[in-house]
């Protein structure tokens, strides 16, 4: 779980253009309100998510509720990784 944290904490920086890094996003940080991402950097997450980590987020259903801290976030991703029979 703790390598889909760190993954998914640099795509966040990446969406947000940080060019610092990862380091500036923490795994308590809230996804939709606390780390400012407007619509299009969530969209462009969310497709990254699902290229990196070789998953299907079903966008119909994911809401933000589900979003949370980054943490729960890449809880989800984890789950839908083991649960599409991806390893890696």
């Amino acid at each position: 779980m703790e390598d889909v944290l760190r993954d998914v904490k640099q795509l966040l920086a990446g969406a947000l253009r940080d060019t610092g890094g990862a380091a500036e996003v923490r795994d308590d940080d809230d996804l939709v309100y606390g780390l400012g991402l407007d619509s299009l950097q969530m969209i462009r997450f969310l497709l990254d998510v699902e290229a990196h980590f070789a998953v299907t987020l079903d966008f119909e259903q994911l809401d933000l509720s589900q979003l949370g801290s980054v943490r729960r976030f890449a809880g989800i991703v984890d789950g839908l990784r083991r649960e599409q029979g991806r390893s890696g």
